[in-house]
Parts: structure tokens; C-alpha cells; sequence
């Protein structure tokens, strides 16, 4: 199949009309034309993963993350970019990502299952129409009420992570939850506003954790990769039910950081 064929499976799954107008989801680089075979998914394209992806053999790598972004003036090994971009270029390895279009219309859901949220609703829709909202994050019941304690035990299961950490008082009971996976800070609001008790999502900071308790709701932050690293799973899963002619492999690629 070419590249276009599958861009185009990808497309029907998230729409790149979900995406928000800040965002750069869409080809990266390469040829719509391009004959593929195989398939390399990650949340980053790091150098890493652009030199898996050349040895490999890979035709195209689909990322979660833009490999552009923001927008570049130039191409050139002077810059962490440019020197991506040139390698792949080069290789005729060509790179896809799914960043916010996929957030609305995949990434939600699948962490919303994974903690077994029942009744849930979309946290900040960003898409509305006469059948359905869309948008950001869900919220929802969780099976049973759990301590604050608990539910990071929940987190930590679910989305295969070895340490979270939590704002709020352990022993707290937790049964209204809402996620956001990647960076959530920027939504305490939205979840305080939509009766929350607790907000699961990434990147919170030392003020961020500090004002949310002081309002009544809990943080766990899992980190920004340990719940979007789901993308990987889901998009394997996806492309060998819809297509399976392609060999799809993961990157190697872990934990942006250590924590000793």
C-alpha cells in the first residue's frame, strides 16, 4: 500500500479537524506516494527513534507528539530539528504524527477505560454538534469508591507506572474522577467546574497541586509520557485489526527521565 492509504485509515480514526488551531498534526515529512511496509510508533520522535527508524528499515514513523512544533524557518543540521528531519529526509523514512486530533478522538476514551470510568462525559469539549460533544479529557464515576491512596494504586496499574505522585490527603474517599492525559494543569478549572474530586493527568506544578487541593479537588500526577504512552498500544492494536498487511513495531523508547 502507499503512505496516503494509510494516512487515511489514520485520518477516519481522528479526524485532523479535531485538532486545535494551535497544533501541527498531519505528514511531518515524506512522500503521500510512497510504497510501506513498515510501521514504527512513539510518543516522541527523538534522535533515538530516528535512528531506529533508519536501521530498521521503517517506511514511515507515526508519533503521538509533533515531530514540528512549532513551526521551523529553516531546515539545517544547525538545530535539533533540522538535523531530524534531514536524517529522515535522507532515508526516505517519512513521519506522521497524531497529536490533539488524536487526544479528542482516541486518547480519552482509552485512558477513561483503562480506569473503568463509568458515566463519563467529555471534560472540556472543544467540538460540538447536533449529535455529539467532543473535546479534551473524561470524566466520569469510578466502579467504587476508592481512597486518594487507592486511586493512585489504580493509576499506577492501569497505565503501567512505577511511582505517581499525589496533592491531597491520602485517606481522602474518591469516587467522581476525571483524566487528561499529557499535560493537565491547564484544566483544574474545568474539573472543579464539573464536580470533580479528583484530576489524573501530567506536568502539574508546585502551585498548580497546592491551589487545586486548596479548592477541594485531588491531583495524581502520573507524568506527561506515563499516561500518553498509551498511544503506542492503541495505535498497534488498531492498525493490525485494519491493517494487517503492514509490520508494525514499537520504539524502544522509555521515560523521558530517571527518578533515583
Amino acid at each position: 500500500m502507499i503512505l496516503n492509504e494509510l494516512i487515511e485509515e489514520l485520518e477516519q480514526l481522528s479526524p485532523p479537524s479535531f485538532a486545535e488551531a494551535w497544533d501541527n498534526s498531519g505528514l511531518m515529512c515524506g512522500r503521500r506516494d510512497k510504497e510501506i511496509e513498515q510501521v514504527l510508533l512513539t510518543v516522541d520522535v527523538t534522535d533515538d527513534v530516528v535512528e531506529e527508524a533508519v536501521i530498521s528499515g521503517t517506511d514511515v514513523i507515526i508519533s503521538h507528539h509533533p515531530l514540528i512544533f512549532p513551526s521551523v524557518s529553516h531546515i539545517s543540521s544547525d538545530d535539533i530539528t533540522g538535523r531530524k528531519l534531514l536524517k529522515l529526509i535522507g532515508a526516505d523514512v517519512a513521519c506522521y504524527s497524531m497529536h490533539t486530533n488524536f487526544d479528542v478522538m482516541g486518547m480519552g476514551d482509552e485512558a477513561a477505560d483503562r480506569l473503568g470510568l463509568l458515566d463519563r462525559e467529555v471534560l472540556c469539549v472543544t467540538y460540538e454538534d447536533s449529535i455529539s460533544k467532543e473535546g479534551i479529557g473524561r470524566t466520569g464515576r469510578l466502579p467504587r469508591e476508592l481512597s486518594l491512596k487507592d486511586c493512585a494504586d489504580l493509576v499506577k496499574e492501569a497505565f503501567l507506572i512505577d511511582s505517581v505522585r499525589i496533592y491531597g490527603d491520602p485517606d481522602r474517599r474518591i469516587r467522581r474522577a476525571a483524566v487528561v492525559p499529557g499535560s493537565g494543569k491547564s484544566m483544574i478549572k474545568d474539573a472543579l467546574k464539573a464536580g470533580m474530586q479528583l484530576l489524573i493527568t501530567g506536568d502539574i506544578g508546585h502551585h498548580d497541586g497546592l491551589d487545586a487541593v486548596a479548592a477541594g479537588l485531588c491531583v495524581i500526577d502520573a507524568g506527561h509520557y506515563g499516561i500518553e504512552k498509551i498511544f503506542v498500544s492503541y495505535m498497534r492494536d488498531f492498525l493490525k485489526r485494519q491493517l494487517p498487511q503492514l509490520r508494525v513495531t514499537a520504539a524502544s523508547q522509555g521515560d523521558p527521565f530517571i527518578t533515583l
